[in-house]
């Protein structure tokens, strides 16, 4: 995982869940270079974490699969 600054990247299109009823949520992005990028939907000019497809799978099976849960 790496981060990037937005000034960094061009206009990208990106997607929150539908599940997202607050604004607290997280937004991804499918980055220039084919990977994963992610940002916080209340902070948009804040950094993008990039992740590799292999890696933001690994990060999604994880949640699915209650790793993070508390």
């Amino acid at each position: 995982m790496t981060s990037s600054k937005p000034a960094e990247l061009p206009s990208l299109e990106w997607q929150v869940s539908s599940r997202c009823n607050n604004g607290s949520c997280v937004e991804i992005t499918r980055l220039p270079n084919g990977d994963v990028g992610m940002r916080d939907s209340k902070d948009q000019s804040g950094p993008i974490l990039e992740f590799t497809v292999a890696e933001f799978r690994s990060f999604i099976y994880s949640i699915k699969n209650g790793r993070f849960d508390l």
